[in-house]
């Protein structure tokens, strides 16, 4: 199998490259910059849909950028613009390494066919204005076979994996929008033209995923998708741009373990089984829990963690809701997050209180702290947290009402499943996932 390991190119302007060494040495920083920066502790962060997609765009900008010097290349050497076997080697070579990443083959076929005659366009309109009007090109073209043509085959290998990043998004029904909007920004100068970009848009809004198995799909792509919601201290938490959390240092550790690097895929608690059937990651994490609903959609690993819901509320109100009875009354305001574990205990249990959905989890305990709330239910971890983060709130009930273990979510790919819990078992027999947990629960210590 064919590993591919430096996926994406970072998203830098090139509209306005001349053809030639300027680009290959963009090309070179691209690759030198994408083998470098995911290793810098501390830089997590999500791969947005609209990057993943300005990065793919970016590429085919690139590809055609280079058609002026293969046009010069073959006007001086008296070459026909058409090359129909090297074309189709392109293509079939573009296929061969999108196949291992659950790429449905036609889709990619049509998105090279297309590069190859908006290619063709390019040069016959460049050898034309050269015809009519005399030759302006460089005196000294780059070699077609000794230095275009490698420049070619590398943005071939990295179009496909920014399509495997880039196809979380594309695929969705309501994307087309932001993609047209990205084609319109990033090709917008010359060969492109309103037709051209459409032609461009609607090939990649065709693009497909076929299955294929998830561990050969990871290795082939150097790529680890893990999904998280970036909203649940200390497991997962964004701030300022940025990803951490004990379960975003677990996936960077399982990544390695792979020989992978992690690339971090926003979804929701509402959205998590469904994201994964989508196949817009390969493993969930991020204190998710196993509940009925999960395991009867998807697989779980052996679990890392455990707890159970609790009750947090203002200190000078605890004692009063120290029981589920106590908070289940008339006039009691309980919180709540959407689509996830906390919300389906609350319905489920919850019937007199005044029940109020905050949309964010990263700011819900505020509406506690300001009064426009009193209680929340949660994960007895997340009260652990946030009690030592704010003195002014307390856990309000000393047990847990529910248990439950986290664990990591994935596919029900049986080689998948057992490279995981492989690994996990020798993370948990090192104790890792418990040493993380404490170290940023730890660190947010009121003092």
């Amino acid at each position: 199998m064919e590993t591919m390991q430096n996926v994406g190119v970072p998203r830098t302007r090139t509209r306005h490259l001349a053809a030639g060494p300027a680009l290959r040495s963009l090309l070179a920083a691209w690759l030198l910059a994408f083998a470098l920066v995911p290793l810098a502790h501390g830089e997590a962060r999500f791969t947005e849909d609209e990057e993943a997609a300005a990065r793919l765009l970016e590429l085919i900008h690139a590809r055609l950028a280079l058609m002026p010097s293969v046009a010069a290349w073959k006007w001086r050497e008296r070459l026909p613009i058409a090359d129909p076997p090297r074309e189709r080697q392109v293509i079939e070579r573009a296929v061969a390494l999108a196949a291992p990443l659950g790429l449905e083959e036609e889709s990619v076929r049509e998105l090279f066919e297309l590069q190859i005659r908006l290619a063709r366009e390019a040069q016959t309109s460049l050898h034309r204005r050269w015809r009519e009007k005399g030759f302006d090109g460089p005196e000294t073209p780059e070699d077609l076979r000794a230095q275009l043509r490698p420049q070619l085959d590398a943005l071939t290998v990295e179009l496909v994996k920014a399509l495997h990043l880039a196809a979380g998004g594309l695929t969705r029904p309501d994307f087309t929008p932001s993609i047209a909007a990205l084609a319109e920004r990033i090709l917008a100068d010359e060969p492109w033209s309103p037709q051209s970009r459409s032609d461009v848009v609607g090939a990649l809004t065709r693009v497909r995923r076929v299955p294929v198995p998830a561990l050969q799909r990871i290795e082939a792509s150097g790529v680890l998708r893990v999904g998280t919601t970036g909203d649940y201290a200390p497991f997962t938490l964004e701030s300022q741009n940025r990803l951490s959390g004990a379960d975003i240092d677990l996936a960077e550790s399982l990544a390695r373990a792979l020989g992978v690097r992690a690339v971090f895929v926003r979804t929701t608690w509402a959205t998590l089984l469904d994201d994964l059937q989508a196949d817009r990651f390969d493993v969930a994490m991020g204190g998710v829990s196993v509940t009925p609903a999960r395991q009867a959609a998807a697989a779980f690993s052996v679990p890392y963690a455990s707890g159970g819901k609790t009750a947090i509320a203002r200190c000078r109100d605890a004692s009063r809701l120290s029981r589920l009875e106590a908070i289940d009354r008339p006039g009691v305001r309980v919180v709540v997050n959407p689509g996830g574990t906390n919300e389906q205990f609350v319905r489920e249990r919850i019937r007199r209180a005044d029940v109020r959905v905050h949309p964010d989890n990263r700011t819900i305990f505020e509406e506690i702290r300001a009064g426009r709330a009193d209680v929340m239910i949660t994960d007895d971890v997340e009260v652990e947290l946030q009690t030592r983060l704010h003195r002014d709130l307390c856990r309000a009930v000393s047990g847990t009402f529910t248990r439950a273990e986290k664990a990591i979510l994935m596919p029900r790919d049986e080689e998948l499943v057992r490279a995981v819990n492989r690994w996990l078992a020798s993370a948990i027999a090192a104790g890792e996932p418990a040493q993380l947990q404490r170290r940023y629960l730890e660190a947010h210590a009121v003092h």
